[in-house]
């Protein structure tokens, strides 16, 4: 499972990337309608459940490893 969301969380920071670029990109170029504006928006928050949950990962990993032990 955690494999899995590392691979997600590795292709959505891609699509985030692309969606900024594409953004500032359409910006330079005349006032853009909104849906380019708040495209980033779905692949950001997906970006922060993600790496929240990558994030704690190793912290419950080793609180659960603490209390096996005790």
């Amino acid at each position: 499972m955690n494999n899995w969301i590392r691979q997600f969380h590795r292709w959505v920071s891609i699509v985030f990337t692309v969606t900024v670029l594409a953004n500032f990109a359409v910006m330079s170029q005349q006032p853009p309608p909104p849906w380019i504006v708040y495209s980033p928006l779905p692949p950001l928050f997906l970006l922060l459940f993600s790496g929240l949950y990558l994030f704690a990962v190793p912290y419950v990993a080793k609180w659960r490893a603490g209390r096996r032990a005790a």
